[in-house]
């Protein structure tokens, strides 16, 4: 690209390129956008901060996207003249750099920083207003050093532990994956379907948090997206309700079960254990062990969203058992089946068909009885194959018939309680964090395996354990277990506490880890003594606004949330939520769909940087509506972004060729300064709301304004002319930043746009005479009326009935009713 756009000004023309190697290499020497951390400077600090990217290869349109929204936070706030932190790194662990080094017979490293480099230098080019003097890469074994330090602490205090478990194991990449990286059944990297599997595993207890994390969204309403919040509760899913002791034939120790519904404990006719839970295997009698054991292997070839699916036929097998019903003493039998869940409740559940569907499936599935204990006015569900869940009386329940749910399930608590065979009880969806990972190219676990004494802590001041750096390629393949196992000379040490040989923990630690606590090691990135430093955190945390996709809305918010919590009680941290306010952007797709290479409809951001320059695409994707929506790059015109550009600087650079700055508007143009001042105001507002698509809408509005002044007003030389072309570089500088930095030097000004140039509007410029008032009759518009705009409703109302127009269209009808919306809007019904 030689030139990008053709209008000329003074012999200049606009070139993107030439623009943007200028810009880059002012800012990398003046450094505009680095956090002071004099404590003397007594600016208001504001952190904003972007999730940060994985180095899979170069950006991408996602990434075009996502940080150019946040950028026009972080330079909103710069422009207020506030001491900002806007800091970048790298979540540079995980499979993507394993499998890329299996691939090519090298170390994830080689490609890992290599991507990295290639990044940055995009960043650069994209102009983002990061401090780069922050900048951090969590492969670095001077950061993973403190993961391995948190870990410890956790440790310390009971919130990492190891048990055996069945865990989501991804066959392909040979790795065990946390629930919340199994979608819709497969590994949400690679795709495959997960099987389930028993091992020995790594967890972080955040169960423990479970009420916190749920209690605290409260003070996060209206600062968090709804559906964020929503996804969060639901996902740690709590429920009130009774744990019931049942007596099983043949067992001496009851067997407990978690109903949110105690209510309806008469209507249990059947009782159901998880088929892979150990339950299931030491209930089932001997004559049923073989078609048992059959079942349960199928089982274990589906993942629990199969199991839970609604339209799955019901399957199980009776395990030759009985139970005991503990408030009317019947004997039910008991079944093993897959839509029970081993690790949700206690892995066993009464079933009551007539009011739960899943177990009305089964029943039916199976011929079981079918029983209704709650008289809703529905028909029988026995007939209809429909369960009635609704509220009603409960029937054909002894002490509790005619109480209403609200009243009946505490007076059965009393009962259950009185007989010792149950208790009220709180259950929860969320379960512990699996942290463990039997890949390499993650932050090797601190824990030493000693024949004698067990598990043993790496002291602190052993840390950080390295990685080895001499495996590589094939010595990386998945083999099942972590290729950290079959290096010989790492796993075998001594043990801290007595010397004796020992192993070293081969697993390594979920990706998650890393990035649950970074944003407090961008307050003190280079600190060698400490993860932070707890003095600058609390200068600069929590984070005022943090941006990123939905798609984090469960994985990494709730850890990140429950570490926070964590070293709050640790007392390194004085605040409970790290991110005050959050902002999901939207997916960049292309003809109605995600791009991707097998559609063949991927968008290069290169290729679109190189054809229109770094401001058009920039504007393109800020300008293409709210934040949260999805843009379409088939429906916007970067072409048409770069041509208001152009609009833009040619009025900036005719305003500076001119006049001198410094020069008093109040001689101006009194309409354009008008239009400048509400600009201003709208801008400032639209920014404020996160609507930066209208922002660049009214930027837009003054460039023509301005315009139309210098071609067939006062001319270029009016000072209200260059009022607005200020207030334009300055505007635009939040999204365009080549063009706004050009424009700014244009004007005649010294140092950078970006910082503390944001005016404020003159009230009096405000200030509207007249507005325009719409008169409808039957919902239609008949008439308008040019009003005061602080006019009363009453007043409104009288001018618009008086209208001859109005009164033409009224005739002989009666009026009903006049709907006010002062000063815009009179709706006249009439009958």
């Amino acid at each position: 690209m030689t030139a990008v756009g053709g209008d000329q000004v003074a012999g200049d023309t606009y070139d993107a390129r030439a623009l943007q190697e200028k810009w880059q290499a002012r800012w990398a020497k003046e450094n505009p956008f680095a956090a002071s951390e004099d404590p003397a400077d007594d600016r208001p600090r504001r952190y904003v901060l972007d999730m940060f990217p994985y180095p899979s290869g170069d950006l991408h349109m996602g990434h075009a996207e996502a940080f150019a929204m946040g950028d026009v936070v972080a330079r909103y706030r710069f422009q207020l003249g506030e001491n900002v932190l806007h800091p970048i790194g790298w979540d540079s662990f995980g499979l993507p750099a394993e499998n890329a080094a299996i691939k090519r017979d090298s170390h994830p490293a080689e490609w890992t920083y290599a991507n990295i480099e290639t990044q940055a230098e995009s960043f650069k080019r994209y102009g983002i207003a990061f401090d780069w003097s922050r900048r951090l890469h969590t492969s670095d074994p001077e950061y993973y050093r403190w993961n391995q330090w948190l870990f410890l602490r956790f440790y310390e205090r009971g919130l990492a532990y190891r048990k055996d478990g069945l865990v989501n194991w991804c066959p392909n990449d040979q790795t065990v994956l946390a629930n919340e990286q199994v979608v819709q059944g497969r590994c949400e990297r690679c795709g495959t379907e997960v099987v389930r599997r028993s091992l020995n595993q790594w967890y972080f207890r955040i169960t423990e948090y479970a009420d916190r994390l749920l209690d605290d969204m409260e003070r996060l309403e209206g600062k968090w997206p709804e559906r964020v919040l929503l996804m969060q509760r639901n996902w740690i899913g709590r429920s009130r309700g009774a744990d019931v002791r049942f007596h099983i034939e043949g067992r001496d120790e009851p067997v407990t079960v978690f109903t949110t519904r105690p209510d309806t404990l008469f209507g249990a006719t059947f009782f159901v254990v998880a088929a892979d839970a150990a339950l299931a295997d030491e209930l089932c009698a001997p004559e049923h062990r073989a078609e048992f054991e059959a079942y349960r292997a199928g089982v274990a070839k589906l993942t629990d969203i199969e199991r839970q699916s609604t339209e799955r036929t019901k399957t199980g097998v009776f395990l030759g058992r009985h139970a005991i019903n503990p408030v009317n003493g019947e004997r039910i039998p008991v079944w093993a089946a897959d839509y029970v869940l081993a690790d949700y409740g206690h892995g066993a559940i009464m079933a009551v068909p007539a009011h739960d569907q899943r177990d009305l499936d089964f029943a039916k599935a199976f011929d079981l009885p079918v029983r209704v204990v709650v008289e809703t006015g529905e028909e029988d569900p026995d007939i209809t194959g429909v369960a009635t869940a609704g509220e009603g009386r409960l029937v054909n329940s002894g002490p509790l018939d005619g109480l209403t749910k609200t009243e009946a399930i505490p007076r059965i608590i009393e009962i259950l309680a009185e007989r010792g065979t149950g208790d009220a009880a709180v259950n929860y969806r969320l379960r512990d964090w699996l942290l463990s990972r039997q890949r390499f190219w993650g932050t090797p676990i601190p824990i030493v395996h000693c024949p004698d004494c067990g598990e043993v802590p790496v002291p602190d001041d052993q840390l950080p354990v390295r990685l080895p750096e001499n495996l590589r390629g094939a010595d990386l393949a998945p083999k099942g277990v972590s290729p950290l196992a079959a290096a010989a000379d790492w796993v075998n040490t001594a043990c801290p506490r007595c010397g004796g040989a020992a192993l070293r923990d081969t697993d390594t630690m979920d990706t998650f880890v890393d990035s649950s606590w970074y944003y407090l090691r961008y307050c003190s990135p280079h600190t060698d003594t400490a993860p932070f430093d707890v003095e600058q955190v609390r200068r600069w945390g929590p984070i005022d606004q943090y941006v990123g996709g939905v798609e984090h809305a469960i994985l990494h918010l709730l850890y990140s949330r429950f570490f926070t919590k964590v070293l709050y009680d640790m007392g390194l941290v004085d605040f409970t939520e790290p991110f005050t306010r959050l902002l999901n952007q939207g997916q960049v797709i292309n003809q109605g769909k995600a791009m991707s290479k097998s559609l063949g409809n991927g968008v290069d951001l290169g290729k679109e940087i190189d054809e229109y320059g770094v401001d058009a695409v920039r504007l393109t994707v800020v300008f293409a509506g709210p934040p949260e929506e999805d843009i379409d790059w088939a429906d916007v015109s970067p072409a048409a972004s770069l041509r208001f550009l152009n609009r833009a600087y040619r009025v900036m650079a005719q305003a500076g060729a001119a006049s001198e700055p410094g020069t008093d508007p109040a001689a101006g143009d009194l309409a354009l300064r008008k239009a400048t001042h509400q600009t201003l105001d709208k801008v400032t507002a639209a920014v404020e709301a996160q609507r930066f698509n209208v922002a660049i809408a009214r930027v837009m509005e003054l460039v023509t304004a301005a315009r139309r002044a210098i071609d067939s007003g006062p001319g270029a030389a009016d000072p209200a002319v260059r009022e607005a072309a200020e207030v334009i570089a300055v505007t635009l500088s939040l999204v365009a930043p080549y063009v706004a930095e050009e424009g700014w030097e244009r004007l005649g000004h010294t140092g950078s746009v970006a910082v503390g140039n944001w005016r404020t509007p003159d009230p009096a410029l405000l200030v509207q005479e007249s507005v325009t008032c719409v008169v409808q009759v039957a919902s239609k518009v008949r008439d308008k009326l040019q009003v005061p705009p602080d006019i009363s409703a009453e007043e409104l109302e009288r001018l618009a009935l008086a209208s001859e127009k109005v009164q033409g269209f009224i005739g002989e009808r009666t009026v009903r009713k006049v709907v006010v919306r002062e000063p815009k809007l009179v709706n006249i019904v009439v009958a």
